[in-house]
């Protein structure tokens, strides 16, 4: 996705499973992943809660990313 794209092109229900995806390649699950029904005009995706082992285990996976 280009870093110019606008926030209202994007399907919020693809970013999910999206997102869900690369989570499951890295063995993480945000088990309240979902798209915000209360705001459908913003196109909000709804990370939840996590436990802080896994929000540790992202951290991780996501600089890990950075220095690749």
């Amino acid at each position: 996705m280009a870093t110019t794209q606008q926030q209202t092109d994007v399907d919020p229900f693809t970013a999910v499973e999206a997102l869900r995806t690369a989570l499951d390649s890295n063995g993480l699950v945000l088990p309240s992943l979902a798209v915000d029904p209360a705001s459908p005009g913003l196109t909000l995706v709804d990370l939840g809660r996590v436990r802080a082992d896994v929000a540790l285990r992202l951290a991780a996976a996501l600089q890990r990313r950075a220095v690749a």
